[in-house]
């Protein structure tokens, strides 16, 4: 039988504001994958000016990495975020939560002061573990 990962929410501690969990358990032998952050900049080399675009462009980034590994999102149990605005935060959880897949995987959103360039106004890296 396949072991699951098991999710951690304990009643002493507030409950996520989200859609996430605030621990996740990865039984032994699973195999981990771990991105680099992925910015909202296409093939191309465009970069759209709102955060829903690049925040779509980082989780269709992640989605091709986690495809490669023979992974998908379900097998998600982290996701970090960063955005360089306060404001932006509905938009990008909104992308982030139709991406997301049950169990829900913790997750951690910072403002920060930038990118490399300033027209990236987001950027998002995960790690992933595949339960054999």
């Amino acid at each position: 039988m396949r072991s699951m990962k098991k999710t951690f929410n304990p009643a002493s501690v507030r409950r996520p504001f989200g859609n996430y969990n605030h621990g996740l358990l990865v039984p032994p032998g699973a195999s981990l994958l771990v991105t680099s952050g992925q910015l909202g900049i296409g093939l191309d080399d465009v970069v759209p000016s709102d955060i829903t675009a690049q925040a779509e462009l980082c989780f269709e980034a992640i989605k091709a990495i986690l495809e490669e590994a023979e992974m998908s999102f379900a097998d998600v149990i982290r996701i970090s975020g960063f955005v360089t605005r306060r404001e932006d935060f509905p938009a990008y959880m909104a992308v982030r939560d139709r991406y997301t897949l049950d169990p829900k995987p913790v997750s951690t959103l910072l403002v920060i002061g930038g990118f490399t360039r300033p027209e990236f106004l987001v950027e998002v890296e995960v790690t992933a573990a595949k339960i054999f």
